[in-house]
């Protein structure tokens, strides 16, 4: 029996494994991860645990949880080739038949070719935090490369255990692709607040072991550098089974690629948009998690409603929780509400909604924004 095969063992990874039977599916489910240990949460590792320190508390779920509901958990194990037309996922000298295999590849760090990089720290995998952890004993500056939510929130934490920090982002904002431009000034005033150095629009361009200098010529001293400028898609496995790739795994409204064998998920899979009717790719834990539910739905019940939900993100730094509902584009207008929400519009449509602490209007923006017509600035102002 060759059942569901799933390559990576992150959130969207292990969602699927747990969907599948959850759907009442009754074959074999393999999950396979490049990282030793059981599944792990990843949005943590930037904040909590860098704290902390604790692994245990990241568990997905215990280790008898795979046993009890007959999932194959196999860690530390690198898929190496997928051969399509034997249906096979081949990890060394190891073969793996499937009836179904499920990408969730996701991504990894984007580390230019800078002078210097090799000075610098990743935060991307459990074993990445546990490294920065360690570094942040004994060292008191700390210049971070990047100022979106990874950098920032790495920034706040340092801040907190009364590290001197500088961020160095070489767009003339923070989180410009993610937020408002009224947000970002508004995230790098509270940064400002706490201590933190922020600069901007100054890229960096070379490091060493006792700092970086920047485009400007200027020279930004640092016991400790965080490289978080952006990450990248782990395509390369599909590509070379001969999958459509373009800025991640290309997949339709129920997720399939172009092989109907093969699904993929999360960060890794590129999907249509049914709002705005473009590709689009979404680096959200949730957005994998959905993924996963509808690929188990599918392959347990058959095709079903296609991949219509509402996109949303999170970023926890200090003492605010910056909340996302939609996705807006680059060229949609601004509206900040007296509460500091800001809405976003393409016309006098909602494409998004920012909030600080207030789950309240989050909730709601997201309740209306999955209605069956899209929500208007008159709707959303509408009373709840």
């Amino acid at each position: 029996m060759s059942g569901v095969v799933i390559i990576g063992a992150g959130q969207g990874g292990f969602q699927a494994a747990a969907s599948l039977r959850s759907e009442g599916y009754s074959g074999p489910v393999l999950l396979i991860g490049e990282e030793a240990g059981l599944p792990y949460q990843r949005p943590p590792l930037s904040k909590t645990y860098l704290k902390s320190g604790d692994e245990g508390a990241l568990s997905l779920r215990p280790a008898a949880f795979y046993e009890t509901q007959n999932i194959t958990l196999r860690t530390g194990l690198r898929a190496d080739r997928i051969d399509r037309a034997r249906q096979l996922v081949i990890c060394g000298d190891t073969e793996f038949p499937y009836d179904h295999l499920i990408l969730a590849t996701g991504t990894r760090n984007l580390r230019p070719s800078i002078p210097g990089i090799e000075h610098a720290l990743d935060l991307r995998t459990l074993a990445d935090a546990a490294r920065l952890r360690g570094a942040l004993d004994g060292v008191q500056r700390v210049g971070v490369i990047g100022g979106g939510f990874i950098g920032l929130e790495f920034a706040a934490v340092a801040r907190s255990l009364g590290r001197d920090v500088t961020v160095a982002e070489a767009a003339p904002r923070l989180m410009a692709r993610a937020v408002s431009p009224a947000m970002s000034e508004r995230f790098a005033a509270k940064h400002r607040e706490m201590g933190t150095e922020i600069i901007l629009n100054d890229g960096v361009t070379a490091l060493d072991a006792e700092g970086f200098t920047l485009s400007s010529g200027r020279r930004v001293n640092a016991d400790l550098i965080l490289l978080a400028a952006g990450v990248r898609p782990n395509t390369e496995l599909a590509w070379e089974a001969g999958l459509e790739v373009a800025n991640g795994i290309l997949v339709n409204d129920q997720l399939l690629t172009s092989d109907p064998a093969i699904s993929a998920l999360g960060d890794c899979a590129c999907f249509p948009d049914h709002r705005s009717h473009h590709l689009i790719r979404l680096e959200s834990v949730q957005a994998a998690a959905d993924h996963a539910r509808l690929i188990a739905k599918r392959i347990v019940h058959g095709p079903s409603a296609p991949y219509h939900s509402v996109p949303w993100f999170w970023s926890d730094q200090a003492d605010w929780k910056l909340q996302i509902a939609g996705l807006a584009g680059p060229e949609d207008s601004a509206e900040i509400l007296p509460d500091g929400s800001v809405i976003r519009l393409k016309g006098d449509i909602v494409t998004a909604v920012e909030t600080v602490n207030n789950a309240k209007v989050h909730m709601m923006a997201r309740k209306r924004m999955a209605g069956a017509t899209p929500m208007t600035r008159e709707s959303f102002a509408a009373p709840v």
